[in-house]
C-alpha cells in the first residue's frame, strides 16, 4: 500500500470509520481550484456544476475560493438546496425541464425560482410551452437557448433557426448554453480536441451574434474537461464541476496536473485463497492459466461507479462477479492484505457517486477533520 493510502487508512481509524465511505481530500482539493485558477483565461467566469459537485459545503468552499456566485443546475431539488444555501447565487439549467417540472418549482418552490433561474430552451415547441407557462403564471420567466456545437446531442442546429423565432413576450432570453463534451474524443486524424474546440467557438459565436446585444448576458460554453482550454472566444464563463474532485474519467490533457480528490474506502472483511464454487480441479486449472487469482479478498459493500486503486492490483473478477453487499477482489500473489485494512476506489465519476454514502469524510493535513453532508438524490 503506498504512503498515501496508509495515511487515509490511519485517518479513518482515528475516526472510528469502519464502513462504506466517501473520503474527500480538501488539500488535493484546493490544489486543483488553484490550478483552475491559474489556468482560466482573463475575462472568463466560473459556473459550477451542482450535479457533480452535491455537496453544499463542497460547493461553498469552491466558490468561496473562485469568488463566483454562479451555478450550472440539472434537478429540481438539488437546485432548491442551492437556491436556500446561496442567496445571491444565479442558477442556469444545464438541461431543458418539462414544462410540467418548471410549473411546480415555480409554484411550489420560494422565490428564488421566480428571479434567479435561468430555463434552458431546446426547441420552438418548448419556448411556446414556457411562453404559455409565463403567461398562465402572470410573471416573466429567463431562459437561455441550447445550441449545438458540435456534440449533437440536441438543442438549436443552425442560428437561423433562433432568429426565425417570435420570443413570447414574457419571456426574458439570457443568452446561449453551448457544451462540446465531443471535444476531447475526436481523433487527431479528424483534427483532435484542438481543431473541435475551435469549430465550437465559432459555432457559439454565430448563435452569439443571432441574439440582440442585451440578450447575450449568459454565454456559457465548457465544462470540465474543456474548460480551461478556453479562451479568446465570444464565451463569458465556463462550466466547471468534476474536474475539482478529479474521477477517473476526466483523465484528460486538458486536466494535466489536477489530482484525484474523492476515494471510496471501505474495510476489507475477509482474505483468502479463493475457490470457485465446484470441484477444485476446476478452480485450480483456471489460476494455473490466469483466468482466476490465487488470492484474493472480499470488501464491505462493492457495485460502485468506481475504479480499485488500493492494495496494489486489486481487481474485481468476472467468474464470481459484482456484488453489492460484500463484493469479491482478485489480488496480486503477493499481496499483504489482512480483514481490518482498508481497500480503496476511486470514482469513475462524481455526479451521484459522492451522494451514495449520506455524508463525506473530509481529509486534510493527515486525518479526517469534519464531515460534510451530501444533497439528496431527491
Amino acid at each position: 500500500m503506498s504512503a498515501y493510502f496508509a495515511a487515509l487508512s490511519d485517518a479513518l481509524r482515528a475516526a472510528e470509520i469502519f464502513r462504506p465511505c466517501l473520503v474527500l481530500d480538501r488539500d488535493r482539493l484546493d490544489g486543483n481550484i488553484a490550478l483552475a485558477k491559474e489556468r482560466l483565461a482573463p475575462g472568463l467566469g466560473v459556473r459550477l456544476v451542482d450535479k457533480s459537485l452535491p455537496c453544499v459545503p463542497l460547493l461553498s468552499h469552491i466558490a468561496r475560493a473562485l469568488g463566483t456566485n454562479r451555478f450550472m443546475t440539472f434537478h429540481p431539488p438539488v437546485s432548491q438546496a442551492v437556491l436556500d444555501a446561496f442567496p445571491e447565487g444565479d442558477l442556469l439549467y444545464g438541461k431543458p425541464m418539462p414544462v410540467g417540472a418548471a410549473k411546480a418549482a415555480l409554484t411550489r418552490g420560494g422565490a428564488g425560482w421566480w428571479s434567479r433561474v435561468c430555463w434552458l430552451i431546446d426547441t420552438p415547441e418548448r419556448l411556446a410551452e414556457y411562453g404559455a407557462l409565463a403567461a398562465a403564471l402572470d410573471t416573466e420567466l429567463r431562459f437561455a437557448f441550447e445550441v449545438d456545437v458540435g456534440l449533437h446531442r440536441g438543442g438549436f442546429a443552425n442560428p437561423a433557426e433562433i432568429k426565425a423565432l417570435t420570443i413570447p413576450e414574457r419571456l426574458r432570453c439570457e443568452g446561449i448554453m453551448a457544451y462540446e463534451a465531443h471535444a476531447p474524443e475526436i481523433p487527431g486524424l479528424f483534427g483532435g480536441v484542438a481543431k473541435a474546440l475551435k469549430q465550437a467557438s465559432a459555432k457559439a459565436a454565430e448563435f452569439a451574434a443571432a441574439l440582440d446585444p442585451d440578450q447575450r448576458r449568459t454565454l456559457n460554453i465548457g465544462g470540465s474537461k474543456t474548460a480551461l482550454l478556453h479562451g479568446g472566444g465570444i464565451a463569458n464563463e465556463v462550466s466547471i464541476g468534476s474536474a475539482f474532485v478529479l474521477p477517473s474519467d476526466f483523465d484528460k490533457p486538458g486536466l494535466g496536473g489536477f489530482q484525484p480528490a474523492a476515494f471510496i474506502a471501505t474495510p476489507i472483511l475477509k482474505a483468502l485463497d479463493p475457490m470457485l464454487p465446484g470441484p477444485s480441479a476446476v478452480s485450480r486449472a483456471l489460476q494455473a492459466l490466469g483466468l482466476f487469482p490465487r488470492k484474493g479478498c472480499y470488501i464491505y459493500g462493492g457495485k460502485w461507479m468506481a475504479e480499485p486503486v488500493s492494495p496494489d492490483g486489486m481487481k474485481p473478477n468476472g467468474l464470481i462477479g459484482l456484488s453489492s453487499n460484500q463484493q469479491f477482489m482478485g489480488l496480486p500473489a503477493g499481496a499483504k492484505v489482512k480483514p481490518g485494512d482498508y481497500a480503496f476506489l476511486r470514482p469513475t465519476q462524481s455526479e451521484a457517486v459522492l451522494q451514495h454514502f449520506g455524508v463525506i469524510a473530509v481529509f486534510s493535513g493527515g486525518r479526517i477533520v469534519e464531515f460534510w453532508p451530501a444533497l439528496p438524490m431527491g
